[in-house]
């Protein structure tokens, strides 16, 4: 296997095959949930919900430190992130049943995440 210098292994770097096995098991589990929704809109919600980035992301950082301290900070954080990401949801179906586009209204609930995004990180770094 070649190795290339991303750091982090004990070789001092990732191995490029395990980095795109990691890539197409979570690229399988996407596509599978975007399937399940255009067939089954409610189930497809539901699949939705489910944070699979963040679990994904839990389970590769796990795989490849087995550092509880560093996957408890990443959880933790993660939650402060999980919230103003929940008033997109609200928008953009407020904004597609208004008769707005699908790409206005995804880039309007992207904008205002990304806007209380960084009215959080501002507020984090008061507290």
């Amino acid at each position: 296997m070649k190795w290339i210098g991303f750091g982090g292994g004990a070789s001092g770097g990732i191995c490029v095959l395990y980095l795109f096995i990691k890539a197409a098991i979570s690229g399988v589990l996407i596509a599978a949930a975007s399937e399940v929704a255009r067939r089954h809109a409610g189930f497809g919600a539901l699949i939705a919900s489910l944070p699979l980035v963040s679990v994904l992301g839990m389970i590769w950082l796990w795989r490849d430190t087995h550092d509880p301290v560093r996957l408890a900070d990443h959880a933790a954080a993660t939650l402060w992130y999980v919230i103003p990401s929940v008033p997109m949801f609200v928008l953009i179906p407020v904004l597609l049943r208004a008769g707005v586009g699908f790409w206005p209204a995804l880039l309007a609930g992207c904008g205002l995440t990304i806007v209380l995004y960084l009215i959080t990180i501002w507020a984090m770094g008061r507290a």
